[in-house]
């Protein structure tokens, strides 16, 4: 067993060149999975048993009560995987925002983006409840850092990701995922388009309706940065005949522009928050799964001490070069016609003008995780020296929070309801 002092530095240490797997490592791997699995089962459980039958009723308010449903279990969800971070993987959320380039907060925005309780503990990111979240892709685990934001945001029951079609039946996970009316692509942009449009065109004219949040949480580069995709993005840099990036990959932009187009006609307030994020730990021109996997971090216990975003947001109507899509009917689902093409063809010049202001972008963020590997910063010293950071632990607020995790609420509605009826 390591000496508390090396332990604490193990994150570190390349994954390869680790000290064997302990059996204290081992049975905390059984305990985090038996966590997990018993979290899904009870969500998806009661997704199965007391919310489907909702949704199969022909009545208004069956329909209602099964959305709000849907949208507790997927918050439970979130707040899992927090739960998980808290018990298994502690960590914390080391956060800066944009002050003076493009995509900055304005003093009064930042005055009120945190809010505090009495022992002045992070409880809420006053971020835009309406929003299409972007980042880098250093780790398998992005995305659930991303989603333990929106936890702080209160999002958390509102998010939309778009997955592998091959992962809809995995049993438990894919059928959650379905019933969170998650995106499935089938990696064919011929097919895929439509598929995107619609479904995220739908999602947004609902939240609009019904002013709810939505998160859509997209990553650009469409992989991780590893010893395989770095070619592949230097092959794309040379056809473009322009230099590749350090630390990133080359995004592309055909899946962030059409969603772009899809929800900006029917979210007038729809903002972009940009996040660049970096880990501790990796060195420069190292790559992050050689330091932080899945099992790394929850099984063998070994998280990133903190996990560093710095966020931009921008107003995607007015800030962001989505191209003209006044011709869109906002009531109206695209289906590939003449009359719905807007968010669905896209003018090359528009294309072209949309692919040159994230690249640039990416280079930003490029130069931010520079700036990070010199400084262990991602935010610019203030006038004081120091960066302006907000570091906010990993842990769900409230206690009762833990019932929440594992969708408790559901069910023993449901077993009262049941009891009042007989």
């Amino acid at each position: 067993m390591p000496a508390p002092a090396a332990r604490a530095e193990l994150y570190t240490v390349p994954i390869s060149a680790r000290p064997r797997r302990t059996w204290a490592q081992t049975a905390h791997a059984a305990l985090c999975l038996a966590v997990f699995l018993f979290g899904c089962l009870m969500i998806n459980g009661s997704q199965f048993a007391v919310l489907l039958p909702l949704r199969l009723l022909p009545l208004r308010a069956a329909r209602k009560t099964y959305y709000e449903g849907i949208r507790y279990s997927k918050g439970a969800f979130g707040a899992l995987l927090v739960l998980l971070c808290q018990w298994f993987a502690p960590t914390k959320l080391v956060l800066s925002f944009e002050t003076k380039g493009p995509g900055k907060f304005t003093p009064e925005e930042i005055e009120t983006l945190v809010e505090r309780d009495g022992n002045g503990r992070v409880v809420s990111l006053n971020l835009p409840q309406k929003a299409v979240l972007i980042a880098n892709h250093q780790v398998y685990l992005d995305w659930l850092y991303a989603w333990a934001l929106t936890y702080y945001m209160g999002t958390h029951k509102d998010v939309f990701i778009v997955l592998k079609k091959s992962l809809k039946w995995v049993p438990i996970v894919g059928w959650g995922m379905q019933f969170y009316n998650f995106i499935f692509l089938a990696r064919s942009w011929a097919a895929d388009r439509l598929n995107l449009t619609k479904s995220l065109s739908w999602l947004a004219r609902r939240a609009e309706k019904e002013d709810s949040p939505l998160t859509f949480i997209l990553y650009p580069e469409g992989t991780l940065v590893s010893p395989d995709t770095r070619p592949i993005s230097k092959k794309y840099a040379d056809k473009l005949g322009i230099p590749d990036m350090t630390h990133t990959l080359l995004p592309r932009s055909t899946g962030l522009h059409y969603s772009l187009r899809s929800l900006a006609p029917r979210i007038p307030s729809l903002q972009l928050l940009d996040i660049t994020m970096a880990y501790p730990g990796i060195p420069p021109l190292h790559y992050g799964q050689s330091y932080y996997t899945l099992r790394s971090i929850f099984c063998d216990g070994v998280p990133p001490p903190a996990v560093h975003m710095h966020i931009r947001k921008f107003d995607v109507n007015r800030e962001v070069p989505i191209g003209d899509v006044s011709a869109s009917n906002p009531k109206v689902l695209p289906n590939g016609s003449a009359k719905s093409a807007v968010e669905v063809d896209i003018p090359e010049g528009e294309r072209e003008a949309f692919e040159i202001w994230l690249r640039d972008l990416w280079r930003e963020k490029d130069q931010l995780m520079g700036r990070f590997l010199e400084t262990g910063s991602l935010d610019a010293p203030a006038a004081s020296g120091k960066a302006v950071e907000v570091e906010v632990p990993l842990r769900l607020k409230h206690r009762y929070e833990v019932l929440d995790a594992f969708c408790f609420f559901v069910p023993a509605v449901a077993g009262w309801a049941w009891s009042k009826l007989r």
